[in-house]
């Protein structure tokens, strides 16, 4: 499995960068059938509440991708609700077979 982090605008820190590497080998192990997962990381508005915005995209082969965004204060958070988002389309997928 791939993983591709990318900050728009800034550079990702190396604890950053740790924590969604660790997130997703949690969300690959329990979906093993994942090929690559991109996480784009963006600042929407500066000097607001509520800017960090994550874009994580996970292609599963034979499936096609499942895509999540949201934003909070944290790119942690952020990182979070998207993958929660995902496993939940993960596990409609896994349902239908």
């Amino acid at each position: 499995m791939e993983v591709r982090i990318q900050g728009i605008h800034f550079d990702v820190s190396e604890k950053l960068a740790q924590f969604i590497n660790k997130k997703a080998d949690k969300l690959a192990r329990r979906y093993p059938v994942i090929d690559y997962i991109e996480a784009v990381l963006t600042v929407v508005k500066p000097e607001t509440a509520m800017n960090k915005e994550a874009r994580i995209k996970v292609i599963v082969p034979h499936e096609g991708e499942q895509v999540a965004t949201k934003t909070a204060d944290t790119f942690e958070e952020a990182v979070d609700l998207c993958l929660e988002a995902i496993e939940r389309q993960l596990g409609k997928l896994k349902d239908k077979k």
